[in-house]
């Protein structure tokens, strides 16, 4: 894919989103469509394709565990980018440790399946997301998988800090450090789709 000498991509890539529906990935959309660039919006949930819609991206209802519909959903949009911010974390955060052991899967199980689709498809780029702090128990350890094979592959890793703002976790007090505004995640994750492979941390610098 040709780039610009400021390192940015040119417009009018198809970019295929993979976790569209997400905190971040809904604020991802609408610049990449602003920027012309082709969005497929992949969610598993059906009652999220009319907003999806509406932010300007093709809608695609897919989920990452059925291999074979993944494959055809990529095959279809044909894109220059996979950018997966797929997660499996409840609404409610009192809920994540019960949700563990899914958020888990979806970093083994589903990275797996969406680099093999991607791969299938012969997509020349893959950027996904990954977390800045040490996970409990089997969470690092998945971490770690998800990590290794997306710089396998020649993917990007983004290293985000903990979530703050509308809609996130913490949307009226401050996590504590590795953490990041989500508008500014947003904003970062568009400066890095050009990126060389390896890992890039997207957090609040609290060095000083």
């Amino acid at each position: 894919m040709a780039c610009r000498a400021d390192g940015h991509y040119h417009r009018g890539m198809r970019i295929f989103v993979a976790g569209a529906s997400g905190v971040i990935g809904l604020r991802l959309v609408p610049p990449l469509v602003a920027a012309d660039h082709s969005v497929a919006a992949m969610t598993r949930s059906q009652s999220k394709l009319e907003l999806l819609g509406a932010l300007g991206a093709e809608p695609v209802v897919c989920d990452v565990y059925d291999l074979d519909a993944l494959c055809e959903a990529l095959a279809a949009f044909r894109p220059d980018l996979v950018l997966d911010e797929l997660t499996d974390l409840p609404d409610d955060p009192m809920r994540i440790p019960e949700m563990a052991k899914a958020n888990s899967r979806m970093r083994r199980e589903g990275t797996k399946h969406l680099l093999a689709a991607a791969k299938a498809s012969g997509v020349g780029r893959f950027v996904a997301q990954s977390v800045a702090w040490q996970l409990p128990g089997d969470g690092a350890a998945a971490v770690k998988e998800h990590e290794e094979a997306v710089l396998n592959a020649g993917g990007v890793v983004l290293r985000y800090g903990q979530f703050y703002g509308p809609s996130t976790y913490f949307e009226n007090e401050l996590p504590s450090p590795p953490r990041v505004l989500i508008d500014d995640a947003a904003r970062r994750t568009l400066d890095m789709l050009d990126a060389p492979s390896g890992i890039i941390t997207i957090a609040e610098d609290h060095t000083g």
